[in-house]
């Protein structure tokens, strides 16, 4: 076996060489990545938290104020009312139809009045009788009186006497006549006679029952003009007035019929 022997230049040529075959092989470093720029996000409010007391500044409900909350009863819900379905405003009805009347026919004014002419005159009747026939009595006694005195005296008919009775008939008359005609007028706008025959009195402006004084004078120039003898003109004169057919009286009172 034959032995090599190296040189010096020879071995400082191959230490080299061995180190790098032995050495293994060096990997590049990797650098680390930038770190990702992250968009600026924007920043929540905190939520608020319902103060302890009403106004500026407080914060989170303390322990007993929780405790006093649960405590606390639930508030009961209003029942649900059923749907109905929708209505005529009464209200609105009636002004619809009180705006909307129109005068009476002359019939049915007629056949009302013949009805209250009959109770009203019943009425006055039995209550002004005693009253009345005193009166006739005392001045039946006044002419007999004159009879057996055998002179000729001037008797006089209306003397303190009977003066007084009819007085107490004329009063008698006036109150049963307000109480039959102007109350029920001015209150309902109708007497019995007006209802039994579907009338009504009302106001010529506000179409409403007239008023009490209004009511009063109504009646009383009517029952003026029919002792003057002039009632008939007075029932005739509706005939022919425009628009609202009013008679004497009516104009008086500033009022008309409406059926």
């Amino acid at each position: 076996m034959t032995t090599r022997t190296m040189t010096p230049p020879e071995q400082s040529a191959a230490a080299p060489a061995a180190a790098s075959a032995q050495a293994p092989p060096q990997v590049p470093a990797q650098q680390p990545p930038p770190p990702a720029q992250r968009s600026p996000q924007p920043r929540r409010p905190a939520a608020q938290q319902p103060p302890v007391s009403p106004g500026p500044g407080g914060g989170s409900a303390s322990w007993a104020q929780q405790v006093h909350r649960l405590a606390q009863e639930p508030e009961e819900e209003p029942p649900v009312a059923p749907w109905k379905p929708p209505v005529g405003d009464p209200f609105l009805l009636a002004a619809q139809a009180q705006a909307a009347a129109r005068p009476a026919a002359i019939g049915r004014r007629f056949a009302a009045r013949l009805v209250d002419t009959a109770v009203l005159g019943a009425l006055v009747g039995a209550a002004t009788y005693p009253f009345v026939s005193a009166a006739l009595t005392h001045i039946d006694e006044k002419i007999e009186a004159a009879k057996l005195s055998g002179e000729t005296v001037t008797v006089w008919l209306i003397d303190g006497t009977t003066g007084f009775h009819l007085g107490l008939s004329l009063i008698t008359m006036l109150m049963l006549g307000t109480l039959y005609e102007a109350l029920p007028t001015a209150k309902w706008g109708r007497t019995p006679g007006k209802k039994l025959m579907g009338l009504q009195v009302r106001d010529i402006e506000s179409h409403e029952p007239p008023s009490f004084v209004a009511a009063l004078l109504r009646w009383l120039v009517h029952g003026l003009l029919g002792v003057l003898v002039v009632g008939v003109l007075n029932v005739l004169w509706c005939l022919f007035d425009r628009p609202w057919r009013q008679c004497w009286h009516d104009k008086a009172a500033h009022t008309f019929v409406a059926g």
